[in-house]
C-alpha cells in the first residue's frame, strides 16, 4: 500500500491482511502522524517516497519493492473481511484479479454500501499509469476473485478530511487527456460526494459522450447520472435519459430503484401529476427491482436495492397512498429481507 496520514485505519487494514500474505509493504508518502510507527508495529516493512502529485509513480515505487509473484494492493481505509481462501488459489497463470470492494457511504442518516470490482491482485511485473485514479496497464485477462474488501473512505468524516485532495490532480490529468471518459467520471464523483450536483451531472455527460460500450464503469455512471440530475432538480432531463438507457439495464435492480426515486422526488414537486402518472410508475419500478433481486456483480450496485430498500420504499409509498395493508406487508418484507430471511 501507499499511505500518508492514515493512522486512523492502517492498523485495522494490516491486521486483516497479515495472516494471508507473505509480507506487507507500506510506502509512506510524507505522513506527519503515527502512520509509520503503527505500520511497523503491525509487522509491515515501511519505505519512504517523496510525493510528486502522481499516484501511479507512488504505486509503481511500492511494487518495485515487492519480491512476490502476486501483489495484493490495499489502501489504509480498507480491510479484508470474510473468506480469503481464494488468495491461495490464484495459481501460476498470470491475470489481473478483480476484487469486490464494498464502499460504505452515508445517505439520509443511514449507512449504505455499494460494490465495485477493482483490479487489486496483480502478478509480478504489472505497473500502473495515471496521475490519479491510476489503473494497472496490462493485456492480461481479468478474472473476478471473490476476496471481500470493505472501504470507509466515502463516510462523512473521511470525506471532510480529504476534501479537495483529488480535484486538482483530476483537473490536471484532464488537461493532459481531455477525452478520457474515466477521468470525467471520476471528476463527476468528486463533485457528487460534496453535493455539487449540477457540476457532477455535467462531468457525467462528458463521460457518457466519450466512453466505450464495454467500459466496466458504465452501469455506475448511468446510476450516478440519474442521481445527479435528480438532485439538481432536472427531472424531465433525467427521465428522458432513463428512457434512453432502459433497454440496456433490464437486468439491473439499481437502475429501476434509481428511476423510482427520481419519480418520487418529481411527484413531490409536481403534485398535479403525482397520483395518476408519476407514483404508479415509481411503484412499478420498485416492484421490478424486487423481481430482479440483488445483483452485486454489477458495478456500483448498492446492497438492498434489489431487496429490502425496494420493499421499504414500496411500504412508504403505500402509506402515503392510504393503503395500510400493503404498507404493512412491505414493511414486513423489508424486515425479512434485511435480516436475510427468505420470505414465504
Amino acid at each position: 500500500m501507499i499511505a500518508r496520514d492514515e493512522a486512523a485505519g492502517i492498523t485495522r487494514c494490516l491486521e486483516s491482511a497479515a495472516a494471508h500474505v507473505d509480507a506487507m509493504l507500506v510506502l509512506d508518502t510524507g505522513s506527519t502522524d503515527d502512520t509509520v510507527a503503527l505500520a511497523q508495529a503491525a509487522g509491515a516493512e515501511v519505505h519512504h517516497f517523496t510525493w510528486c502529485d502522481d499516484f501511479a509513480a507512488a504505486r509503481n515505487a511500492a511494487l518495485a519493492l515487492s519480491r512476490a509473484d502476486w501483489n495484493l494492493v490495499l489502501d489504509a481505509d480498507e480491510w479484508l473481511v470474510g473468506d480469503t481462501g481464494h488468495l491461495a488459489t490464484l495459481g501460476p497463470e498470470p491475470c489481473i484479479g478483480l476484487v469486490p470492494v464494498t464502499s460504505e457511504f452515508d445517505l439520509q442518516g443511514e449507512v449504505q454500501a455499494a460494490t465495485s470490482w477493482l483490479p487489486r491482485l496483480l502478478p509480478a511485473g504489472v505497473r500502473y499509469a495515471g496521475r490519479i485514479h491510476e489503473q494497472p496497464q496490462s493485456g492480461l485477462p481479468r478474472r473476478r476473485v471473490p476476496v471481500q474488501v470493505t472501504h470507509t473512505g466515502y463516510r462523512g468524516s473521511e470525506l471532510a478530511r480529504k476534501r479537495g485532495r483529488n480535484r486538482q490532480l483530476l483537473q490536471r490529468a484532464l488537461a493532459d487527456t481531455p477525452d478520457d471518459a474515466y477521468l470525467h467520471y471520476q471528476l463527476g464523483k468528486d463533485h457528487e460526494i460534496y453535493g455539487e450536483y449540477p457540476q457532477a451531472a455535467a462531468c457525467y455527460a462528458r463521460a457518457l459522450e466519450r466512453m466505450r460500450p464495454d467500459d466496466s464503469f458504465l452501469h455506475d455512471l448511468v446510476l450516478r447520472t440519474l442521481y445527479a440530475l435528480k438532485q439538481a432538480r432536472e427531472f424531465e432531463q433525467a427521465f428522458q435519459f432513463a428512457e434512453s438507457e432502459m433497454p440496456r439495464w433490464q437486468h439491473s435492480p439499481d437502475f429501476y430503484f434509481a428511476l423510482g426515486d427520481l419519480l418520487l422526488d418529481w411527484a413531490v414537486e409536481n403534485p398535479a401529476q403525482a397520483v395518476e402518472q408519476l407514483l404508479p410508475i415509481a411503484e412499478s419500478c420498485w416492484l421490478r427491482s424486487l423481481d430482479i433481486g440483488e445483483r452485486p456483480d454489477l458495478e456500483g450496485a448498492v446492497h438492498g436495492r434489489g431487496s429490502f430498500l425496494a420493499a421499504h420504499n414500496l411500504a412508504v409509498l403505500y402509506e402515503g397512498l392510504g393503503n395500510p395493508e400493503q404498507a404493512a406487508r412491505y414493511h414486513a418484507l423489508a424486515a425479512q429481507l434485511k435480516a436475510g430471511a427468505v420470505p414465504g
